[in-house]
């Protein structure tokens, strides 16, 4: 049965039952506690706390989830995965064990003919939490199962909650017994590997507090309602319903697993190290494909690092495969949108943007690779020249931290260099930086008071109105006032305050536009707003200042927004739509938007693409969209289902969450989006859109940044008195300034070789003079100089070579320069074979003047280069070299 199937089977037996079929959220949490949705009941955690009414009694939904607290383990067993499917079953209240249970045994031993999984009841085991003789009960004498298969155990197995501050309580799991040829007798207690967990029914009735870990909890009181979440794994059932060992070899994973062995020429099966490489791709293409198709893109930081990390880990490990610097990820991905495209449909239509990402990673990776590898290398010569066997911890975090070095790369780099690794040393730095995160996310698990304030809000009042797209006045009732969080009844003069309409005209920030400004009045109270959020669908808080006068709570209000203000982000915004299309007319489908932000005159504008934009190709796009400009066209909205958006080509923005019925915006036949945001009339109302130039945000993300209207138009009337002036100034017509300016830059820079040329002789003219006026100390020759001040770095290191190479070979010298190019010193220290042999080393003592200058240095025994920050103190580092130089030859 393909994975397909068993979703549709379980999604069908319940939607018969009475529960409303949800699709998969996003993987971009909503939840302010989580980066990205770790479980199938996140989307519905609002309403397991309360916060939110439930549209629904009941529910069942197939939701994309990823784990990241195990991504090191991905491949190293066949049980560890980051990305899979959680099927799932809830109830708000509605029904509780009594019916949850029976369903769950019902549809696993249906017969496959009659819509069920077809399992043999007599290889079904469960267990219950140690003191739950309810379920016990239930399972006994209801479905019948015989009490020597019902076991019961502690927190660690079968109690559930999410690791944060949330719903939680008891559970009762489902294990399929595999056979004797899997392990021993005795149950899910007795062996996990036979007896593998197949359905997990949660029944939550406990809200959690300070969650300390998977045992160590805080209850802080009963839900408001008993209710039910479970928890089907789609991957586990795959590999029994078709017959397989594992997850990995199931219908969709083992597709990509496949492929990556044909490109790499490797065989699953034949040894160890090649199969955890496989898995490792295979699992991480998943992953990584369906976070870039939910508008994740790779970063440093968040669910972006995330991402970045398992595309990397992947090409890492098709190079252990032997991939070399070959390019096999985008074949890989089309694999994976094959393979999960059946589930998943938008992935085929989002397949453009995908490639463009998950190549542009690999590309950048790939360079990281060989950037990462010199500075192996350099590492490693440094830890032999030191004479010791083991490569500094720090120095494995900064390949790591700096450079993305994966640390089982630098362990095995290492061996291969005869070389360990203080992996003690580099974890203790990793935790030192993972507890730093942790400090710094601390404050995002505290949220759900906040929004359980706004969500009794939303309950009381009901949706606001948002009557901002026809109005930019309404009259409206204060429905809620808080201050620092807390719901007051009355805010004075100089409160700080979040305002809560039942309608409004302000615009709250969402979808790269940023928010209305303008005045609540009140009969007593006037309210300047700076800023306008919506915290979730249906409620707009309106944050600002009491300037005068008391606001209070039922009073009838006059809000009015920034006309000005709104105009101009209007006009950005439709500037956004057009420039959006100009660029993928010029570039293609794959040029989808990555991210926006319309300002009041200005705009920017995230695409994908795997490298910079011609000037040419920006040309164009200006061109082409103030021609739209000039044709006046008409812009229209209006409201309709997703799924005729979808078959009218509207473009979608990425990692937008949109519902069944969506906003479209046209400009004419030449742009349309699905867009909630505010617009002009017309294409004219824009006046000029000047685009300023683009530059690279992130691997396979280029950034627009533009000027619309009277802040185009002044732009360009700056450019032409700036030209203008160039003119007079040149003697030359507008259009020869280019050539005009070229040949004046192509006269100074030859002038500036012609200078440094001399000034180089000039400090070379004193080499023979250096030389031949060197002092003897203990049989060696040396050489201290401060060269003039302005002296290049490269002209000091030519001139202490130059002085070195003035001695016979059989004669010991050490030379010493130090100079001032601009406001830092600089020294430069060389020695010859004879003086090494004689126990100097430049490296050496060039860390001596640099401390003395009050830096540091450092480089190869035989010439070395250092600086500091007090020039003042050159002919004290002099002196402490020679002080040096004597010691040593003592």
């Amino acid at each position: 049965m393909e994975s397909a199937e068993i979703a549709r089977r379980f999604l069908r037996f319940f939607e018969e039952r009475g529960h409303t079929v949800v699709p998969s959220a996003s993987l971009v949490a909503e939840d302010p506690t989580l980066l990205l949705v770790n479980a199938g009941m996140v989307p519905f955690k609002p309403y397991f706390l309360g916060q939110k009414k439930p549209p629904f009694p009941r529910a069942a939904s197939a939701q994309k989830v990823i784990r990241t607290l195990d991504i090191d383990e991905v491949g190293k067993t066949t049980r560890h995965a980051s990305f899979f499917q959680m099927l799932g079953n809830f109830s708000f209240g509605d029904y509780f064990k009594e019916q949850a249970l029976p369903y769950a045994w019902e549809l696993l031993t249906k017969p496959e003919s009659e819509g069920g999984f077809g399992f043999p009841e007599e290889r079904l085991w469960v267990t219950v939490y140690h003191d739950d003789d309810e379920a016990r009960d239930i399972w006994h004498n209801k479905v019948g199962i015989p009490v020597e298969r019902i076991q019961r155990r502690g927190l660690a197995d079968n109690y559930w909650h999410m690791g944060v501050p949330g719903p939680g309580g008891p559970c009762s799991e489902i294990y399929y017994d595999r056979g004797p040829e899997y392990g021993k007798e005795g149950g899910p207690v007795a062996d996990e590997n036979r007896y593998l967990e197949v359905w997990n029914n949660v029944f939550m009735q406990f809200q959690l507090s300070a969650v300390r870990s998977k045992v160590d909890f805080d209850i802080s009181g009963e839900l408001p309602a008993k209710s039910v979440d479970t928890g089907m794994g789609l991957e586990r059932m795959a590999a029994i319903l078709q017959g397989v060992d594992n997850i990995y070899e199931i219908d969709t994973t083992y597709k990509i697993l496949d492929r990556a062995a044909e490109l790499t020429k490797s065989r699953y099966g034949r040894n160890n190290r090649a199969d955890v490489s496989l898995r490792v791709v295979a699992d991480h293409l998943r992953a990584g494909v369906m976070l870039v198709g939910d508008g994740v893109l790779p970063s440093n930081e968040g669910r972006g690092y995330v991402l970045r990390r398992m595309l990397r880990r992947a090409i890492r490990n098709l190079r252990l495969l032997g991939a070399g610097e070959e390019r096999y990820m985008h074949e890989l991905a089309a694999t994976t949108i094959e393979a999960m495209g059946d589930q998943y449909p938008d992935l085929r239509a989002d397949a453009a943007h995908i490639h463009t990402v998950i190549d542009a990673e690999e590309v950048s990776f790939l360079g990281t690779l060989r950037t990462g590898t010199a500075i192996f290398d350099a590492a490693v010569e440094e830890t032999k020249r030191k004479g010791v066997p083991t490569l500094a911890g720090n120095q494995a975090f900064q390949l790591h931290d700096t450079y993305g070095f994966p640390i089982d790369l630098t362990l095995e780099m290492a061996a291969e260099q005869g070389l360990q690794v203080d992996e003690e040393g580099f974890r203790r730095l990793m935790n030192e930086q993972r507890d730093r995160a942790k400090a710094d996310s601390a404050a995002k698990k505290t949220g759900n008071a906040d929004i359980s304030v706004l969500g009794e809000m939303l309950d009381r009042a009901g949706k606001v109105d948002f009557l901002g797209y026809d109005n930019t006045t309404a009259e409206a009732n204060v429905i809620g006032v808080l201050v620092d969080g807390a719901s007051v009844q009355a805010a004075g003069a100089g409160t700080t305050v979040e305002v809560v309409l039942d309608r409004t005209p302000f615009y709250a920030e969402g979808g790269g536009q940023l928010s209305d400004q303008g005045v609540i009045r009140t009969g007593g109270a006037q309210v300047d707003i700076v800023d306008v959020q919506s915290p979730f669908a249906g409620l707009v808080v309106h944050r600002g200042k009491v300037r005068d006068g008391e606001l209070r709570v039922g009073e009838q209000a006059l809000a009015e927004i920034d006309i000005e203000r709104r105009r101009a982000i209007s006009r950005s915004h439709t500037a956004t739509h057009l420039v959006h299309r100009g660029f993928r007319n010029a570039l293609g489908e794959s040029a989808a938007q990555a991210g926006s932000e319309n300002s009041p005159g200005r705009f920017r504008f995230d695409f994908t693409a795997a490298g910079a934009v011609p000037p040419t190709v920006l040309r164009d796009v200006e061109d082409e969209v103030n021609a739209i400009l000039i044709n006046d066209l008409k812009v229209n909205a209006y409201h309709t289902s997703l799924s005729e958006a979808r078959s009218m080509g509207a473009l979608a923005l990425f990692g937008e969450k949109y519902g069944d019925e969506v906003r479209i915006v046209e400009v004419g036949d030449y742009s349309r989006e699905l867009c909630g945001g505010t617009h002009v009339a017309s294409s004219g109302q824009l006046g000029l859109v000047k685009v300023l130039g683009e530059a690279s945000i992130g691997a396979g993300v280029r950034r627009v940044e533009a000027l619309v209207g009277i802040d185009a138009f002044r732009f360009l009337a700056r450019e032409s008195v700036l030209v203008a002036q160039l003119s007079e100034q040149l003697k030359a017509r507008r259009e020869e300034l280019p050539e005009r300016v070229e040949g004046i830059v192509t006269r100074l820079r030859t002038a500036e070789r012609e200078l440094e040329k001399l000034r180089s002789s000039q400090v070379l003219a004193v080499a023979g003079e250096l030389a031949a006026s060197a002092r003897d100390i203990s049989g060696v020759s040396v050489v201290t100089h401060r060269a003039p001040d302005g002296t290049s770095p490269d002209d000091l290191r030519k001139l202490a070579l130059d002085v070195r190479g003035r001695f016979p070979g059989d004669r010991a010298a050490m030379i010493v320069i130090a100079g001032v190019p601009a406001d830092r010193p600089v020294v430069v220290a060389a020695v010859n074979d004879a003086g090494r042999t004689r126990g100097l080393k430049a490296g050496r003592l060039v860390g001596v003047a640099a401390k003395a200058l009050g830096g540091g240095g450092g480089g190869k025994d035989d010439v070395a280069q250092g600086g500091g920050a007090r020039p003042e103190a050159i002919g004290d580092a002099l002196g402490a070299v020679e002080h040096a130089i004597r010691e040593t030859l003592s």
